[in-house]
């Protein structure tokens, strides 16, 4: 497994962990990714991630629910939903790599996180923002993490 999937599937535990608590970000990430005895390179992109993710998860949730027709965010299940952020944020703010292999990389992740119809569900998403964002794709604000 690659390092950039290490660092998403990180991305995707830390994540889980700030639904229930997310009142210690910085500790979290750090004992996290301490206890996976990460290397510096899954660190450095797990907490790229983390903070851009958290920093812009206001504008993402909408973008997420305004492509989600049938789908409140607040219904989905937690672990589709930040798969959902992680991929969204990739394809809108950190825009490092192709849609398609951030997609992928998020239907992967569901298949072995979630469920074969999670994975479904996510393409079908991801699919809809990646069209829309190629419209009108406009710039969004980079996030600096501490």
């Amino acid at each position: 497994m690659g390092k950039r999937r290490k660092a998403r599937e990180s991305t995707l535990q830390i994540l889980f962990q700030l639904e229930f608590d997310d009142s210690q970000l910085d500790k979290t990430i750090s004992q996290f990714l301490e206890n996976k005895k990460a290397d510096k390179e899954e660190k450095e992109l797990c907490t790229r991630l983390i903070y851009g993710i958290t920093a812009n998860q206001a504008e993402i949730d909408k973008v997420i629910q305004s492509t989600s027709e049938n789908w409140r965010i607040a219904r989905m299940a937690i672990v589709d939903k930040n798969i959902l952020r992680m991929a969204a944020y990739e394809m809108l703010y950190d825009k490092k790599l192709a849609p398609a292999i951030i997609i992928n990389e998020a239907i992967e992740i569901a298949k072995k996180y979630s469920s074969e119809q999670s994975a479904t569900f996510i393409n079908g998403i991801l699919d809809a923002l990646n069209k829309n964002k190629i419209k009108d794709d406009k710039p969004l604000k980079e996030v600096k993490h501490g």
